[in-house]
């Protein structure tokens, strides 16, 4: 029998973007309203659709051997799992979710200890009630189905957990921020005993090296361009990379051509100084990867 990985893919607001990074890195992944089993071009790797909050909980119960969640549902989970490393998706924020406690305009709360006694609403149950029991506040912590904001106004609760990225919206709500409580972002985890399998390591660590290269090009592009010789130090200055640019001479001139790497908001800027320079033949070209 072929050996198999088999990889948990976030279903939900990361199911799309999660597809199309590991397109870029280099497997084709299909999905399905129909199926919960997305076919790939890779015989080993075997794929299931899992809500990110149940990712933890299934690996851990060895069901699957690595998959992608928020770092905030594995700790809601308890989930004795190895996180291999946080997958920041551009495509999706490049802010991390804020997990914050939350409470209403006329509240007289100023810190978690004013909350002892009262009633706190969330979809982060086990994870509130363990923050809290560590700071010793006795609190009654609820699962909140949804709308959570509303439960304050209504005052249907002393105060919220919610997630959040900017606070735009709690602020809209006429709600305020009393602390944060944790910061989120996704990251690649594997069932333990995956983990300790040399063949499913192995594999887990190369899936992992390339989503990061391709978490690394994203938005980011390649620039090429030939320019005189004389001219070379105050281009090389003007262009960001990730080391130094590439020059070579060009055959049987004084030109040269430079390359170099660089994010792609900064070409707009840069292309008409390169051309003050003298640059010539300049091309922007798209990176799959960086590594």
């Amino acid at each position: 029998m072929s050996k198999e990985l088999k990889f948990g893919i976030p279903k939900g607001s990361l199911e799309q973007a999660t597809v199309d990074l590991f397109a870029k890195a280099g497997w084709k992944i299909k999905t399905s309203s129909r199926s919960y089993f997305p076919t790939s071009d890779d015989d080993e790797l075997k794929c299931s659709l899992v809500r990110p909050q149940e990712m933890a909980k299934i690996l851990e119960r060895g069901k699957l051997d690595v998959g992608i969640a928020g770092r905030d549902w594995v700790r809601e989970n308890d989930s004795d799992v190895v996180e291999v490393g946080e997958m920041v998706y551009s495509k999706v924020s490049r802010r991390p979710a804020r997990w914050v406690l939350v409470v209403g305009p006329d509240s007289t709360v100023e810190k978690p200890e004013d909350l002892s006694g009262g009633t706190i609403s969330t979809e982060l149950v086990d994870f509130t009630k363990r923050y809290f029991a560590e700071r010793n506040i006795p609190v009654n912590v609820e699962f909140s189905w949804g709308a959570t904001e509303a439960k304050i106004l209504k005052g249907l609760c002393d105060a919220i957990v919610e997630v959040t990225e900017t606070g735009s919206t709690i602020k809209a709500n006429n709600l305020r921020i009393v602390c944060e409580l944790m910061e989120s972002v996704p990251v690649l985890i594997a069932n333990k005993d995956a983990w300790e399998d040399p063949w499913k390591r192995a594999k887990i660590e190369r899936i992992h090296t390339m989503l990061q290269s391709a978490l690394r090009a994203e938005g980011m592009v390649g620039l090429k361009m030939n320019a005189p010789g004389d001219k070379v130090d105050a281009i090389t200055q003007l262009l960001p990379s990730l080391n130094q640019p590439t020059v070579a001479h060009l055959y049987n001139s004084d030109w040269v051509s430079i390359e170099s790497i660089l994010p792609e908001a900064d070409v707009r800027k840069i292309v008409p100084e390169l051309m003050k320079l003298g640059a010539e033949g300049i091309v922007e070209y798209p990176l799959n990867k960086i590594i």
